[in-house]
């Protein structure tokens, strides 16, 4: 039997449960346990499970991407300043790249797979390079090769900061009847991550982990964890009003920008 070896730190895997993906695959769920990353074999079925790019069952997409931005607005505001460009990696329909113009970021959109219908105009180019850093928002559990995706998504946009999100489990991995995240009526999550692996990951590419909360960012940046805690958690909501105030939102220019195009 040929081994199943980790992507992020080459360990052999082991499978740990199999589940029905899509209410008619069975599919093995394989376990690192070194890194803890779990994840499916490879994916034959995302075709079928992308039929749609955002998932009809997704009712949590405008109210997460609210509370996304705010947080958002603390780490870019108080880490990075007013200034910078910024750039959604898997944007989806434009939701969160246009919030984050709205409060005044200069931010952009790039999906392979989704239409972008709230940010058009402002698609990601080569000639922003270099940006300032990169979200990827409810994305690396739809990633198979997570390593070289963020590897790859850092290179092509110049930059050494990824903020993400993704739903951490500690220890070992919950049982397939307890763990809503796993999504398998959807079939679109298949890798799930501990915070050793994304220790894992931030030390492979010679990276910071600072992570609270479900919002995670890799970068060259050093941050204290109480401040990153702060501009992440329960705060971060009075604090973004501050960051509102100080920022000039882009939502009057940017429409007169449009209309002069």
């Amino acid at each position: 039997m040929i081994a199943y070896l980790c992507s992020i730190c080459g360990a052999e895997m082991v499978v740990l449960f199999s589940a029905h993906v899509l209410m008619r695959y069975e599919v093995n769920y394989y376990y690192c346990p070194v890194c803890g990353l779990l994840q499916t074999k490879e994916p034959y079925w995302l075709e079928e499970a992308y039929s749609a790019a955002i998932s009809d069952t997704d009712t949590g997409l405008v109210a997460r991407n609210i509370s996304i931005s705010r947080k958002l607005a603390c780490i870019l505001y108080f880490l990075f300043g007013k200034e910078g460009k910024y750039l959604d990696v898997a944007g989806g329909y434009g939701f969160l790249t246009r919030l984050m113009r709205d409060i005044g970021f200069d931010f952009y959109w790039s999906d392979k797979y989704c239409e972008n219908l709230l940010a058009r105009g402002f698609e990601s180019i080569k000639t922003l390079r270099p940006l300032t850093a990169i979200t990827a928002f409810e994305v690396l559990e739809h990633i198979h090769d997570p390593l070289a995706f963020i590897k790859e998504s850092l290179s092509e946009s110049g930059t050494k900061t990824i903020i993400f999100s993704s739903e951490l489990y500690e220890g070992v991995p919950p049982p397939p009847d307890e763990w809503w995240y796993y999504a398998f009526n959807t079939g679109q999550h298949i890798s799930f991550y501990q915070k050793k692996t994304l220790r894992y990951i931030a030390d492979n590419m010679g990276l910071h982990l600072h992570t609270n909360g479900g919002i995670h960012m890799l970068s060259d940046k050093t941050v204290h964890p109480f401040v990153y805690k702060i501009l992440t958690g329960r705060f971060s909501n009075a604090l973004s009003h501050i960051v509102e105030r100080n920022m000039k939102s882009k939502t009057l220019s940017d429409h007169e920008k449009l209309i002069q195009t």
